[in-house]
């Protein structure tokens, strides 16, 4: 369901809707970095967990981490100054504080499967916080004359310096990210690729956060796709914004679910 924004400007309600699709878009990458550890860590697949947790450790310090504290700079003070904002804000950085503490669980792990708990707790709290923001952060600065959602927003990009998209391609190695199950006991099931199930996702950010986790993806990796429907709609924006680049597999046809295998191919 989408929430509609009362803003003050046409360009405060752009820039609104387009702080939502940026969130969508972290947190596909983030959920397909969480699912990838996840998937890893419970076939025994200690290389490839490895791999994964240092994937997602380094996308957060170098993508999460950064967005809450540019956040913290140019977005927050505004609505720290709303008296409707002062104590939610307070609760938003405490937040932060909380991410912080789990990404360092999470690279601190004596063992995969606390790591993949760690990012598990993580997630969730990073889907909670972007919903808070979305919901009740951006609509009362967008509500609030003499506050401008845009400019806000610029002010954030300059203090992140116009960063890159990071993907799984960063990880060179061979087996990163959503390889195939190999592990000690010897059993080989195929590739294992990490879920990511777009159900419970609102419609009107669900294809953003789809595209953040596929492009999270490096070579020869893939997802599983989990849908309500057929989702043919997005195939067609995922050719049109990467022509030819991912295979796509059905393993499910309905009636209450769609899987698709979506593997990207060589850049």
């Amino acid at each position: 369901m989408s929430e509609l924004v009362i803003a003050s400007s046409e360009a405060d309600a752009s820039a609104a809707e387009a702080v939502k699709q940026h969130h969508a878009v972290l947190a596909g990458a983030l959920r397909l970095r969480t699912e990838a550890l996840f998937t890893a860590a419970s076939h025994c697949d200690t290389p490839a967990a490895e791999i994964a947790r240092r994937d997602l450790v380094d996308w957060c310090e170098r993508e999460l981490l950064p967005h809450a504290r540019a956040e913290e700079q140019a977005m927050y003070p505004a609505a720290q100054a709303i008296v409707e904002g002062r104590l939610l804000v307070e609760a938003m950085i405490g937040e932060h504080e909380v991410l912080t503490r789990l990404l360092r669980e999470v690279a601190d792990a004596a063992d995969l499967q606390r790591a993949a708990a760690s990012a598990a707790a993580l997630r969730a709290v990073f889907d909670s916080h972007l919903a808070k923001e979305n919901d009740l952060v951006v609509p009362l600065l967008a509500a609030t004359p003499g506050v401008s959602v845009a400019a806000l927003l610029e002010g954030m990009h300059q203090l992140l310096g116009g960063a890159t998209k990071t993907t799984a391609t960063d990880v060179d190695d061979e087996g990163a990210g959503c390889g195939g199950h190999t592990c000690s006991c010897g059993e080989n099931d195929g590739p294992g690729y990490p879920e990511l199930d777009v159900r419970s996702i609102p419609h009107a950010i669900r294809h953003a956060t789809i595209f953040g986790a596929l492009e999270s993806l490096r070579p020869g990796a893939g997802l599983e796709l989990v849908a309500p429907h057929d989702p043919l709609p997005l195939l067609d924006q995922v050719n049109q914004r990467w022509p030819g680049l991912f295979s796509v597999t059905y393993s499910e046809r309905g009636p209450e679910a769609w899987r698709l295998i979506l593997v990207r191919g060589d850049a």
